[in-house]
């Protein structure tokens, strides 16, 4: 019987950066991972702002694809195993949910699943600035286990398009659950460049 590829589960909320998000998807189509997607409905308001891309684009670039409010889908369980979540971006909204455990969508339900399994959750949260509210959310957050990742661009690597910035965030975040898409700029010291 052949392995089975691992899982992961990659969610687009509507804040803006859902470049990020349809990057991310393209990254995974060329490694050994079954993608399982879910687009909250403000995503796709986001998408036609932002984007020259459809929704049926994004979708076609997941292995699966779960309607945000198909609670009953495979990735609301914890028996189902994943290698964990990555919301790419993450809105206030939706990270605040995740905080709290009180989950109105299949997005924040999955979330909540890879918390309670002790699985990696990376919320690219993408607002600024900053109150206390916010940061009193995130750490939370992150004394739950998750990890939060907002896209800051690393100016040691040079980049010269923003298509390499948003590789080089989504290589890093990819770092965190041991895939490599080769997209990322590794620091050298000094005399290396």
């Amino acid at each position: 019987m052949a392995a089975k590829k691992d899982k992961i589960i990659v969610g687009l909320t509507g804040a803006s950066g859902i470049r990020y998000g349809v990057r991310l998807l393209e990254l995974l189509r060329g490694v050994d991972v079954e993608t399982h997607l879910v687009i909250s409905r403000s995503a796709k308001v986001t998408l036609g702002y932002e984007m020259d891309m459809n929704i049926a684009g994004v979708r076609a670039l997941a292995d699966h694809v779960h309607p945000a409010d198909d609670i009953g889908a495979v990735i609301a369980s914890g028996s189902v195993r994943t290698l964990g979540m990555l919301i790419v971006p993450c809105s206030v909204r939706t990270m605040s949910e995740i905080a709290t455990g009180v989950t109105s969508t299949l997005l924040t339900r999955a979330a909540d699943v890879v918390l309670k399994e002790r699985r990696r959750l990376v919320l690219m949260v993408r607002e600024t600035p900053l109150h206390t509210g916010h940061l009193r959310t995130m750490t939370a957050l992150s004394e739950m286990g998750a990890i939060i990742a907002p896209p800051v661009p690393a100016m040691y690597a040079r980049p010269e398009t923003i298509e390499e910035m948003v590789d080089h965030t989504l290589g890093r975040m990819l770092d965190l659950f041991d895939i490599d898409v080769g997209r990322v700029r590794r620091w050298k010291s000094q005399a290396e460049f």
